[in-house]
């Protein structure tokens, strides 16, 4: 069986678990035997892609416990959500250009493989096809919050009828810090313009319908539209464009944060008409902290939707040169540019879409939904709640179990203190990321973890079970004296 033949494919109604069940029965074996993960690592198509990143050594992660295990083994690297790992070319791409700058200093703006007038552009293409977007529908600049607040001023137009921004109410701070200051700025309540979408009483996920109800409900009133392609703390993946489509129906204007989307699921911007989106590349994207970010608008905005506030590298290339003070706006997107690209940041973003390049999303999103929901029915075997047990630790799964609501993140709470079993882990070698108030949010990457990877993890995790429900009990007896 090989990971091509499995068909994962969301709309497909085969589910990870009959397929993991399935090759087991074939291997003779149980689901959650290593040699299930060995067998489909061995026919994983993309497994070559592994070798384009640098994989920390165990060692080399600071809160190690070298009495625990071997340092010389790969580590355990779950936090792609957070910072992607670094590909081997970035050092490489990095190294020319500063060798191009110390050789030839200014000469380098026009000269080289990778002109630093033009690098952005170089790589437009990359980009534009992991976002389904057309080239001049892409730009690639700033941080993500500085390219929000870019498209927000030229997207947000309050009038006396319309003048409200929905969100959800656990956006990431930054969506929501830039959303209420929009809202400062145009002298509006905020209390009275914010619209924040949260999930219903007893739930973490925010339902479709809810999320069509209000704004079937409250959309003539609202301007603009600013969601989440996958929500960060839960994982839970939204239908662009079906929220696109209802918002659009009510005359709003729709635009998402794909910061923890892009790279992770399949994006088809231009083609469910988005109105406007930004990312940040530093996640699935792997360009390292603070890398290059984008930003996005639909070609039919390209002539009414103009910039707020320009910069000289928003002028028409053919004349930008000549320093007339007459501005030619290029037109959409590239008209919001303000200053020359950081050829830097653009050498490590080159480095991690040349990788994305070897494939497919649509072949990296079918190896996801296998991979994560390997780690899912791994979970739910030896960590579901067992009623009749009480004092058995149990992990519960916040992120949605449909394959088509999340992408390659779970997000997990314990019934032991999750901070304890955080520590535990790193102490161990994985590296995930815990998240306040009570969630630790794994994110298997199909670029480069393996099914061995999440097999390892579940072994550790038991570990880290064990050890934290052990002090745990001594926190306890220790308190009864």
């Amino acid at each position: 069986v090989k990971l091509n033949d499995l068909k994962m494919d969301p709309s497909s109604r085969v589910l990870p678990a009959s397929i993991l069940e399935q090759t087991a029965l074939q291997l003779k074996c149980s689901p959650t035997d290593r040699k299930l993960a060995l067998h489909l690592d061995e026919k994983d198509e993309l497994k070559h892609l592994r070798e384009c990143f640098c994989i920390p050594k165990v060692k080399d992660l600071p809160p190690t416990d070298l009495s625990l295990v071997d340092g010389e083994e790969s580590c355990l690297y779950f936090a792609g959500n957070s910072l992607g790992l670094q590909p081997r070319k970035v050092k490489t791409y990095l190294d020319e250009e500063l060798d191009k700058w110390a050789r030839t200093g200014v000469h380098g703006h026009f000269n080289g493989q990778r002109p630093w007038a033009l690098a952005d552009e170089c790589i437009l293409d990359l980009m534009a096809e992991l976002v389904g977007a057309e080239r001049q529908e892409i730009a690639l600049m700033n941080g993500l919050t500085v390219n929000l607040h870019l498209l927000m001023l030229s997207f947000f137009k309050p009038t006396p009828r319309r003048y409200k921004i929905l969100l959800e109410a656990r956006a990431f701070p930054s969506d929501h810090y830039a959303v209420e200051s929009q809202l400062r700025l145009h002298g509006l309540d905020v209390e009275k313009s914010m619209v924040l979408l949260q999930p219903r009483q007893g739930e973490e996920t925010l339902r479709m319908e809810d999320i069509l109800s209000v704004i079937e409900k409250e959309g003539d009133s609202i301007a603009v539209i600013l969601f989440c392609g996958v929500q960060y703390y839960t994982g839970q993946l939204f239908d662009i464009p079906t929220i696109t489509k209802a918002g659009q129906k009510k005359g709003c204007l729709v635009g998402f944060d794909l910061a923890h989307a892009v790279g992770n699921v399949e994006l088809h911007l231009h083609d469910w008409g988005v109105d406007f989106a930004c990312w940040c590349s530093y996640k699935y994207l792997n360009s390292g902290a603070g890398g290059l970010a984008g930003a996005y608008i639909h070609e039919k905005h390209s002539k009414s939707i103009k910039p707020t506030l320009i910069g000289w590298w928003g002028h028409d290339f053919k004349t930008r040169f000549l320093m007339e003070n007459k501005l030619q706006l290029s037109e959409g997107i590239n008209g919001f540019r303000l200053s020359n690209p950081p050829i830097l940041l653009v050498c490590a973003l080159h480095a991690s879409l040349e990788v994305f390049s070897q494939t497919t999303m649509k072949a990296l999103r079918r190896k996801s939904i296998l991979l994560t929901g390997y780690l899912e029915y791994l979970i739910k075997y030896y960590y579901s709640e067992d009623k009749a047990n009480p004092e058995k630790p149990f992990v519960r799964i916040i992120t949605p179990s449909r394959i088509e609501d999340r992408g390659c993140q779970l997000t997990l709470s314990f019934s032991l203190p999750i901070k304890s079993v955080f520590k535990e882990l790193e102490k161990r070698g994985v590296a995930c990321d815990m998240r306040e108030p009570n969630a630790l949010r794994v994110a298997p990457v199909p670029l480069y973890n393996s099914f061995r990877d999440v097999h390892r993890f579940i072994e550790i995790l038991g570990s880290a079970i064990t050890s934290s429900k052990q002090t745990a009990n001594t926190t306890v007896l220790s308190g009864s004296y």
